[in-house]
Protein backbone atom coordinates (compact mmCIF):
# COMPACT_ATOMS: atom_id res chain seq x y z
CA UNK A 1 0.00 0.00 0.00
CA UNK A 2 1.40 3.40 -0.99
CA UNK A 3 1.21 5.48 2.18
CA UNK A 4 1.18 8.85 0.37
CA UNK A 5 -1.59 8.08 -2.14
CA UNK A 6 -3.50 5.34 -0.36
CA UNK A 7 -3.14 3.09 -3.45
CA UNK A 8 -2.26 -0.57 -3.61
CA UNK A 9 0.23 -0.69 -6.52
CA UNK A 10 1.44 -4.20 -5.96
CA UNK A 11 0.80 -7.23 -8.13
CA UNK A 12 -2.21 -7.22 -10.45
CA UNK A 13 -3.31 -3.68 -9.56
CA UNK A 14 0.10 -2.30 -10.50
CA UNK A 15 0.07 -4.07 -13.88
CA UNK A 16 -3.46 -2.79 -14.66
CA UNK A 17 -2.45 0.72 -13.64
CA UNK A 18 0.63 0.66 -15.88
CA UNK A 19 -1.36 -0.81 -18.77
CA UNK A 20 -3.86 2.05 -18.52
CA UNK A 21 -1.07 4.61 -18.47
CA UNK A 22 0.58 2.94 -21.46
CA UNK A 23 -2.76 2.98 -23.31
CA UNK A 24 -3.12 6.73 -22.76
CA UNK A 25 0.45 7.35 -23.94
CA UNK A 26 -0.23 5.36 -27.14
CA UNK A 27 -3.49 7.26 -27.65
CA UNK A 28 -1.67 10.58 -27.22
CA UNK A 29 0.96 9.50 -29.75
CA UNK A 30 -1.72 8.51 -32.25
CA UNK A 31 -3.43 11.89 -31.84
CA UNK A 32 -0.08 13.66 -32.24
CA UNK A 33 0.68 11.67 -35.40
CA UNK A 34 -2.65 12.69 -36.96
CA UNK A 35 -2.05 16.32 -35.98
CA UNK A 36 1.47 16.16 -37.42
CA UNK A 37 0.05 14.97 -40.75
CA UNK A 38 -2.26 18.00 -40.69
CA UNK A 39 0.75 20.25 -40.00
CA UNK A 40 2.70 18.62 -42.86
CA UNK A 41 -0.17 19.07 -45.34
CA UNK A 42 -0.64 22.64 -44.17
CA UNK A 43 3.11 23.26 -44.54
CA UNK A 44 3.14 21.87 -48.10
CA UNK A 45 0.19 24.10 -48.98
CA UNK A 46 2.05 27.04 -47.43
CA UNK A 47 5.14 26.31 -49.56
CA UNK A 48 2.94 26.12 -52.68
CA UNK A 49 1.20 29.37 -51.79
CA UNK A 50 4.51 31.08 -51.03
CA UNK A 51 5.97 30.06 -54.39
CA UNK A 52 2.78 30.98 -56.24
CA UNK A 53 2.59 34.46 -54.73
CA UNK A 54 6.30 35.17 -55.16
CA UNK A 55 6.34 34.04 -58.80
CA UNK A 56 3.35 36.21 -59.75
CA UNK A 57 4.60 39.36 -57.97
CA UNK A 58 6.36 41.99 -60.07
CA UNK A 59 8.88 41.33 -61.51
CA UNK A 60 7.17 38.09 -62.52
CA UNK A 61 8.98 34.75 -62.49
CA UNK A 62 11.89 36.10 -60.46
CA UNK A 63 12.82 35.34 -56.87
CA UNK A 64 15.24 37.57 -55.02
CA UNK A 65 17.55 36.24 -52.33
CA UNK A 66 15.07 37.00 -49.53
CA UNK A 67 12.33 35.10 -51.38
CA UNK A 68 14.67 32.16 -51.83
CA UNK A 69 15.56 32.09 -48.12
CA UNK A 70 11.87 32.29 -47.20
CA UNK A 71 11.20 29.36 -49.55
CA UNK A 72 14.14 27.37 -48.15
CA UNK A 73 12.88 28.01 -44.62
CA UNK A 74 9.38 26.83 -45.53
CA UNK A 75 10.73 23.69 -47.23
CA UNK A 76 12.96 22.85 -44.28
CA UNK A 77 10.11 23.41 -41.81
CA UNK A 78 8.05 20.80 -43.68
CA UNK A 79 11.00 18.40 -43.70
CA UNK A 80 11.43 18.86 -39.95
CA UNK A 81 7.72 18.16 -39.45
CA UNK A 82 8.12 14.97 -41.49
CA UNK A 83 11.10 13.94 -39.33
CA UNK A 84 9.03 14.51 -36.18
CA UNK A 85 6.22 12.43 -37.69
CA UNK A 86 8.69 9.62 -38.41
CA UNK A 87 9.91 9.84 -34.79
CA UNK A 88 6.33 9.44 -33.54
CA UNK A 89 5.58 6.53 -35.88
CA UNK A 90 8.78 4.70 -34.97
CA UNK A 91 8.04 5.14 -31.28
CA UNK A 92 4.53 3.75 -31.82
CA UNK A 93 5.95 0.74 -33.68
CA UNK A 94 8.99 -0.08 -31.55
CA UNK A 95 8.13 1.58 -28.22
CA UNK A 96 11.72 2.87 -28.19
CA UNK A 97 13.07 6.37 -28.75
CA UNK A 98 15.45 6.27 -31.72
CA UNK A 99 18.21 8.57 -30.52
CA UNK A 100 19.91 8.73 -33.93
CA UNK A 101 16.73 10.05 -35.57
CA UNK A 102 16.03 12.49 -32.75
CA UNK A 103 19.57 13.92 -32.99
CA UNK A 104 19.27 14.11 -36.79
CA UNK A 105 15.97 15.99 -36.42
CA UNK A 106 17.53 18.43 -33.96
CA UNK A 107 20.50 18.90 -36.28
CA UNK A 108 18.15 19.68 -39.15
CA UNK A 109 16.12 22.12 -37.03
CA UNK A 110 19.16 24.07 -35.85
CA UNK A 111 20.62 24.01 -39.37
CA UNK A 112 17.35 25.43 -40.70
CA UNK A 113 17.60 28.25 -38.18
CA UNK A 114 21.15 29.03 -39.32
CA UNK A 115 20.23 28.91 -43.01
CA UNK A 116 17.43 31.46 -42.64
CA UNK A 117 19.25 33.73 -40.19
CA UNK A 118 19.46 37.37 -41.18
CA UNK A 119 22.99 38.12 -40.08
CA UNK A 120 22.48 41.89 -40.24
CA UNK A 121 20.22 41.74 -37.18
CA UNK A 122 21.71 38.83 -35.24
CA UNK A 123 24.09 39.31 -32.35
CA UNK A 124 27.52 37.66 -32.77
CA UNK A 125 27.00 35.74 -29.51
CA UNK A 126 23.84 34.17 -30.98
CA UNK A 127 25.74 33.08 -34.09
CA UNK A 128 28.51 31.63 -31.93
CA UNK A 129 26.00 29.77 -29.73
CA UNK A 130 24.33 28.38 -32.85
CA UNK A 131 27.69 27.20 -34.17
CA UNK A 132 28.43 25.48 -30.86
CA UNK A 133 25.00 23.79 -30.95
CA UNK A 134 25.60 22.56 -34.52
CA UNK A 135 29.06 21.31 -33.58
CA UNK A 136 27.75 19.49 -30.50
CA UNK A 137 24.88 17.91 -32.45
CA UNK A 138 27.28 16.90 -35.22
CA UNK A 139 29.62 15.22 -32.74
CA UNK A 140 26.66 13.54 -31.04
CA UNK A 141 25.33 12.28 -34.36
CA UNK A 142 28.75 10.93 -35.26
CA UNK A 143 29.06 9.13 -31.93
CA UNK A 144 25.57 7.66 -32.20
CA UNK A 145 26.06 6.43 -35.77
CA UNK A 146 29.54 4.94 -35.34
CA UNK A 147 29.55 1.14 -35.28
Amino acid sequence: MDEHLGLDLSGKHRDTFLQRLHFFIKLALRILSVLMVVVIVWGVLDVCWLLYTKIWEEPKYLLDINDMFATFGAFLAVLIAIEIFVNIVLYLKDNVIHVKLVVATALMAVSRKIIVMDYEYIEPAYVLASAVAIFALGITYRLVTEP
